[in-house]
């Protein structure tokens, strides 16, 4: 019975912080002269919106299916906090970085003190720490390698991703890692065979990134 009431409780915490987060994830446009500017106004929006699923319900439903695998797969305790926060954010950063090409550092950033927080109680920290810095040295060395294939903002989601795998246990992050590469890989394979693409057609890699962070979560875990 406590597995089902907390699978409830994270369905309905995916379904507010879904609503929260299209919110936020709206205020973030393409061709922004000021991203300091757009970024407050967006977390100004969010603050002021009661926090109501409203249709399409896409993102709400959402971050309620990414919240409940995360309940259900997920290590407890503060980890299960850390993962719950990453799992909220990362619909916000798929939904912002699939309209915009972006992954806005306004979001990113902030999120490093915040994980590291959630994480301290944990014990598992210097494990995670080492995680994060071994997966986004590998986005930063891609990134030099091939910088129109791979951009800053990927390479800071690298370091959060190894941070929230890396408190599951460093398999996690491999099975992040790697699945991010191999779904990347496949839609790209899909444009081409369905004639949709080229080549050097660009697509957001952030929520491959994503989605390999979840599977490596739910393996992992």
């Amino acid at each position: 019975m406590s597995v089902l009431w907390a699978e409830v409780c994270a369905l309905g915490l995916g379904l507010v912080a879904g609503s929260l987060g299209r919110t936020l994830a709206d205020g973030f446009t393409s061709g922004a002269d000021d991203p300091r500017k757009q970024a407050a106004a967006a977390f100004r929006s969010a603050l002021r919106t009661p926090p109501v699923p409203r249709a399409p319900y896409r993102v709400e439903i959402a971050t309620a299916a990414v919240c409940g695998l995360v309940v259900w797969r997920a290590p407890g305790g503060w980890p299960l906090a850390a993962a719950l926060y990453f799992a909220v954010l990362g619909v916000v950063l798929t939904v912002v970085d699939w309209r915009t090409l972006r992954l806005p550092d306004a979001l990113t950033l902030p999120s490093y003190p915040i994980l590291i927080a959630l994480l301290v109680p944990s014990g598992r920290l210097p494990v995670a720490l080492v995680c994060a810095c071994a997966l986004g040295g590998v986005y930063a060395l891609l990134w030099l390698a091939r910088p129109a294939g791979i951009g800053l903002g990927d390479v800071k989601l690298a370091g959060l991703i190894g941070l929230v795998t890396g408190a599951v246990g460093p398999y996690a992050t491999v099975v992040a890692g790697l699945g991010a590469h191999v779904m990347g890989a496949l839609y790209a394979v899909g444009l081409l065979a369905a004639r949709r693409a080229t080549r050097s057609t660009e697509f957001p890699f952030g929520p491959f990134m994503l989605a390999g962070a979840l599977l490596g979560v739910c393996v992992g875990g």
